[in-house]
C-alpha cells in the first residue's frame, strides 16, 4: 500500500471511532421509532451475525472484494474498521462535525441524522484470503474452498470469488448505497471491489413465500430458523481444531448469480413449467398437494407420475433419511441488470444459502440438480464460497479478531 493510501485508510479508521461514539450518543437521546414491515433485525452484537436467520429485507447488495492491505497489521486494522463502520451504520445517529476545512464525515445521502434503516451487514471470508500474503494458511478451515465450476455453469471470472464478501440488507436502496459508500470510504487502500450485485425480494403475491422471476415461489421448504437444534445441525460451524476453532459460530455462505432466460421461459406452457418445478405456479403447492406448505409424498409416487422424478423440488430435496443432512438454508433475492448486448432482459436470481458443510450440503444438492430440465432456461455465471464469520460479541470485539492472533 502506498504511503498516501495508508494514511487515508488509517485516518478513516480513526474517524470511524468518533462517528460510532457520536452515533451511539445521539441514538440514546431520542426514542426509537416503531418500524413497519418485517420484524426488526437482531442487534449488532451476538454469537452470530445478522443477515442469516432473520427474515430477508426488501433490498440487498452483495459485494466481493480483493484485499490489498499491506500486511497483517493493516489487515487487522481493516477488520477493526469494518466492525466499527458496521456497528455505527446499523445503529444510526448523528455524524460528527469534523470542522469547516475537512470533508463532511458523511455523504449526506440519508440526511443530517442517520436512521438505522433495519440495515444488516454480513461479512464473509474467501479461501483466497488464506494465502501467503498474511500468513493465514494454517488458519483456513478445512471446509473452505474456492467455488468450483459445476456442469451447466458458464462462469465469468470477473463475477467470481473474492477475498471478502459483504452482504448489506435493508428496506430502501438509499440506505444500502449509503452504507456501501461509507464502508468503501473508510477502507480505501485496504480493499477494492471485485464484483457487486443488487437484489430485491418480492412481497407475498397473494400470500406466503416470495416469487422468483420465473413466477414460482422460492424457498418454501427451508429448515425452521427458530429451531435452534436444526440450526446447530445444518447451519452453524463447529470446529474444535486449535488453529481453526475461531470459525465456530460462523457458517458457510454460497452466492450464485443465475441468469434466467425469461424470453424463452415465457414461451413454455404452464403445465410444462409446473412439471419442471414440481409445484403449482399460482399457489406454490406440490403437484400432489393443495397448499404451499404441504409436504410432497414421493413414496406414494415412486415413478413420478404426479411429481416427475426430474422435477426441481424432487431432485433438490428427495426427502429421504440419507439426504436430510444435505438441506440448506436458502436466502435468495431477484436481480435486474437491465438488458444484454442484443437487447434481451438480463434478470435472474441472486441465490444465496447458508450451511454447516459446503460439500455435504450445497455441493450434494447441486450435483443432484445436474442436467435437470430447468438448465435450458438458466445460466449460472458468477458467485463464490465464503465463510460468514462468527458475530461480534461486544463493544470491545471485532470481526475475525481471533484469526490474527
Amino acid at each position: 500500500m502506498s504511503g498516501h493510501n495508508r494514511r487515508t485508510f488509517l485516518t478513516g479508521a480513526l474517524a470511524t471511532g468518533i462517528a460510532g461514539a457520536a452515533g451511539t450518543r445521539a441514538r440514546a437521546a431520542r426514542p426509537a421509532a416503531a418500524e413497519a414491515g418485517p420484524p426488526p433485525v437482531p442487534g449488532f452484537h451476538g454469537p452470530h451475525q445478522a443477515g442469516i436467520l432473520n427474515a430477508p429485507r426488501r433490498r440487498t447488495i452483495v459485494t466481493a472484494f480483493d484485499v490489498i492491505a499491506g500486511g497483517k497489521d493493516e489487515l487487522r486494522e481493516l477488520f477493526r474498521t469494518l466492525t466499527d463502520r458496521a456497528r455505527a451504520l446499523t445503529t444510526g445517529g448523528v455524524p460528527p462535525e469534523l470542522g469547516i476545512t475537512a470533508p463532511p464525515a458523511d455523504s449526506g445521502v440519508l440526511g443530517p441524522s442517520l436512521p438505522a434503516g433495519a440495515l444488516t451487514v454480513t461479512l464473509g471470508l474467501g479461501a483466497s484470503l488464506f494465502d501467503d500474503r498474511y500468513g493465514l494458511a494454517s488458519r483456513k478451515p478445512a471446509g473452505l474452498a474456492e467455488m468450483p465450476v459445476f456442469p451447466n455453469d458458464d462462469l465469468d471470472p470477473a463475477w467470481c470469488h473474492g477475498d471478502l464478501s459483504l452482504q448489506l440488507e435493508a428496506d430502501d436502496d438509499d440506505t444500502l448505497l449509503h452504507a456501501l459508500r461509507d464502508i468503501a470510504r473508510h477502507t480505501r487502500g485496504a480493499m477494492q471491489v471485485r464484483w457487486r450485485m443488487n437484489g430485491f425480494t418480492s412481497p407475498p403475491r397473494p400470500s406466503g413465500t416470495q416469487r422468483n422471476l420465473m413466477g414460482f415461489k422460492d424457498g418454501i421448504a427451508n429448515p425452521e430458523t427458530k429451531n435452534a437444534a436444526e440450526m446447530d445441525r445444518l447451519v452453524w460451524i463447529r470446529d474444535d481444531k486449535p488453529d481453526t476453532s475461531w470459525a465456530t459460530g460462523g457458517t458457510y455462505v454460497v452466492y450464485r448469480l443465475i441468469r434466467m432466460l425469461v424470453e424463452f421461459w415465457d414461451r413454455v406452457g404452464l403445465s410444462e413449467q409446473e412439471q419442471m418445478f414440481g409445484r403449482t405456479k399460482d399457489g406454490g403447492a406440490p403437484l400432489d398437494g393443495v397448499h404451499e406448505q404441504d409436504v410432497p409424498r414421493y413414496e406414494r409416487d415412486p415413478v413420478g407420475k404426479v411429481i416427475p422424478v426430474t422435477s426441481h423440488i424432487r431432485l433438490a430435496n428427495p426427502r429421504k433419511p440419507e439426504t436430510d443432512d444435505s438441506r440448506i438454508l436458502r436466502r435468495s433475492f431477484n436481480y435486474d441488470k437491465g438488458v444484454d448486448e442484443v437487447g434481451n432482459l438480463d434478470v435472474g436470481l441472486l441465490f444465496s444459502c447458508f450451511q454447516q458443510d459446503l460439500h455435504r450440503q450445497f455441493e450434494a444438492v447441486q450435483m443432484r440438480l445436474v442436467n435437470e430440465p430447468l438448465v435450458d432456461y438458466i445460466t449460472p455465471f458468477g458467485g463464490g464460497y465464503f465463510l460468514a464469520v462468527p458475530g461480534v460479541r461486544d463493544a470491545t470485539s471485532s470481526y475475525a479478531q481471533n484469526i490474527l492472533l
